[in-house]
């Protein structure tokens, strides 16, 4: 027989996590290419990919198992997520993005966006040109890298988050250091809080909450990159981006890095 505090354990353990709205952690795709079966007239999958250059998809996407967060048990593979030259979608930004496909209702009520990211020491980001990272069409919250039009200096190397184009948190971007994230976006009351951590550590509440426009219509949130063109630092390098443990979630937000099974 299982005693009171067994029973307890457990019901504490059931209502720690909130509810998967939509779950992009690519536990579903045997390989990136899957991303080719979504279009607008076949809206298929848990992406919509349209935001990416001319080129193959594994140009610009690829998935691995060694892209993902160790400590994110549940997540069967993670996203190296490419920007170069080629990675030009009407326009001259160079940008690889993915978009939730879902009718879930994940622009209501309080939401929690989930994902971690990282860079290595290959094909490394620029810091001298601005990264528009994880963000919504309006620009109420996002991550941002590299230098930001009206800093001063010509190069920025933190990961900064934003809330309305001003900074309200900041790191060094270190080489192969997983940062998880969770946006807790608050629609009805227009507030958004920024919870973090490093490696496997839980999230905690970091910053905000703020007030913000919140303003989504529910399918124009971005996981991956946009980078800014500035003359004259635009060369040709790749850059490679990877993001693990990407869903989410209403209800409780869960802070362990091991996403919910």
């Amino acid at each position: 027989m299982f005693g009171h505090t067994t029973i307890v354990s457990a019901l504490i353990s059931a209502v720690s996590a909130g509810t998967i709205l939509w779950d992009g952690r690519f536990n579903d795709m045997s390989t990136s290419a899957d991303l080719n079966k979504w279009s607008w007239g076949s809206q298929v999958g848990n992406y919509q990919y349209y935001i990416h250059g001319s080129g193959a998809v594994t140009n610009y996407v690829n998935l691995s198992p060694s892209y993902k967060n160790a400590a994110d048990t549940n997540s069967k593979q993670g996203v190296k997520i490419t920007i170069d030259n080629t990675a030009k979608w009407n326009s001259d930004m160079w940008r690889t993005e993915l978009i939730p496909q879902t009718k879930a209702a994940i622009n209501a009520g309080t939401m929690y966006y989930h994902f971690s990211i990282k860079r290595s020491t290959t094909n490394v980001p620029s810091a001298t040109n601005e990264h528009q990272i994880c963000f919504f069409e309006s620009h109420f919250t996002e991550l941002k890298y590299g230098w930001v039009n009206g800093e001063s200096g010509t190069s920025n190397t933190n990961l900064q988050w934003m809330v309305g184009g001003q900074s309200k948190w900041k790191v060094e971007l270190d080489a192969d250091v997983w940062h998880n994230v969770a946006y807790e976006i608050d629609f009805s009351s227009n507030q958004v809080t920024f919870w973090h951590s490093t490696g496997a550590d839980p999230l905690t509440k970091t910053a905000g909450p703020f007030t913000g426009s919140t303003s989504s219509n529910g399918a124009d949130w971005h996981l991956g990159v946009l980078r800014l063109p500035r003359s004259g630092n635009d060369g040709t390098g790749a850059e490679d981006w990877y993001f693990s443990g990407v869903y989410i979630e209403s209800g409780s937000l869960t802070t362990t890095v091991n996403s919910p099974a």
